[in-house]
């Protein structure tokens, strides 16, 4: 496996280890929490994840079908997984985007990939009235990599701080003393 895609996979690893313990401190009802209106639930911020991971990752770069609905069924989303089912879906998700990943060559980093984007999520990220035709962006895998990286790493410290606002417990959900 290449170093930049053995590195990237590395830190969403330790990130995805970071959300798995902060889920098996919630039951079911807490995971799916909105602490307030405007926030998302840890569900979401989870959904979210492999969402937007397998658009990236299985979608984009590993040419998988698009099938993601980003506003729909990511952010209103408000129950009917359990932890279980979530953090088999992370789990899933990922052992698909390492597979995919690890067979990338040196050559297919610098290649460009289109992520798809859902219309009705494109105009809402953008604000804008596209078409069908407009609803892709462009980026060269390298590239893509580290933001999906960095994005994941994002919402993995957003699910810690929740799970930490909802239950008190004196344990070090990152492994990192600070």
């Amino acid at each position: 496996m290449l170093e930049l895609i053995s590195n990237v996979l590395e830190d969403m690893d330790k990130q995805l280890h970071r959300i798995i313990k902060s889920l098996n401190h919630l039951d079911d009802e807490m995971i799916w929490k909105r602490l307030k209106v405007s926030t998302n639930s840890v569900g979401n911020l989870c959904l979210h994840l492999a969402g937007n991971e397998y658009q990236n990752f299985a979608s984009a770069i590993g040419n998988k079908p698009f099938i993601r609905k980003r506003s729909q069924g990511e952010f209103n989303t408000e129950g009917g997984m359990t932890r279980d089912e979530l953090i088999n879906l992370l789990l899933r998700t990922r052992a698909e985007s390492t597979f995919i990943l690890s067979n990338l060559s040196e050559v297919d980093l610098k290649r460009e990939v289109i992520i798809r984007y859902d219309l009705n999520d494109w105009n809402r990220m953008h604000r804008v009235n596209a078409s069908e035709d407009e609803t892709y962006d462009v980026r060269v895998i390298s590239r893509l990599l580290i933001q999906v990286g960095a994005h994941y790493g994002y919402h993995a410290g957003q699910i810690v701080l929740l799970s930490k606002l909802m239950i008190d417990i004196d344990e070090n959900i990152t492994g990192q003393y600070h």
